[in-house]
């Protein structure tokens, strides 16, 4: 990998979001522009790429523990990553500042990035009582056709974040929207460990790339 004094000046991040927008950069330039230079020992793109290779592989798990361990990242620039990435996240929230969910079709948007996953993602979205969304969490990643998850992963959170209500979303890397026998195993569990916990099971959506099916629609809870 070139290191950035290697790197044309017109292809470097800062100059190409001057001239091309910022659009015209990748995850790494961005991160490269961001973090703006490296250490001692440990170029710039070479930070930049690591941090690019965590957001891929553990999409969800991006946070100050998991950066700090990245090396060429201190508290400084852990910190300025994510704040970057808290304010990108405020400012494509909904016009009040939060995103409300009042149909299985308000969720889409909020997990377009797993319909296509090759892998089972299991994602956890956590509402308070006016059904606007807290927070949106990974809790499993499986293999190519299925995804373990128990409940007291799916809940451990959600009682953090103090959520009235959760709402579980898993794609289906065959492209088939039909619910599974362990599909609706899992769904009943979490349906039953809410009840006990307090914190409502509103809905179970199964997504792949062409569409989307919604447990609660189906009657399966």
């Amino acid at each position: 990998m070139k290191k950035m004094k290697d790197v044309l000046q017109l292809d470097r991040p800062r100059e190409k979001i001057e001239k091309k927008g910022v659009g015209s950069c990748t995850e790494p330039e961005l991160l490269e522009a961001i973090l703006g230079r490296g250490v001692k020992n440990k170029d710039v793109r070479a930070i930049a790429h690591d941090i690019s290779l965590l957001m891929k592989e553990k999409p969800g798990a991006v946070n100050y523990t998991s950066l700090m361990e990245i090396e060429g990242i201190g508290p400084g620039k852990a910190a300025q990553i994510l704040a970057c990435f808290e304010l990108g996240r405020r400012y494509h929230r909904e016009p009040n500042g939060v995103a409300k969910i009042q149909r299985p079709e308000d969720i889409l948007p909020h997990v377009a990035e797993w319909r296509e996953k090759r892998q089972e993602y299991f994602v956890c979205l956590t509402l308070n009582g006016a059904g606007e969304m807290l927070e949106k969490r990974v809790i499993t990643i499986g293999l190519l056709n299925h995804s373990l998850v128990h409940p007291r992963e799916v809940f451990a959170d959600a009682i953090a974040d103090r959520a009235a209500s959760i709402i579980c979303v898993h794609n289906h890397p065959s492209g088939s929207l039909e619910p599974s026998s362990q599909d609706i195993a899992i769904t009943r569990q979490v349906q039953e460990a809410g009840t006990l916990l307090g914190i409502q099971l509103l809905d179970h959506i199964i997504i792949t790339k062409t569409g989307f099916c919604s447990m609660k629609e189906r009657g399966l809870l």
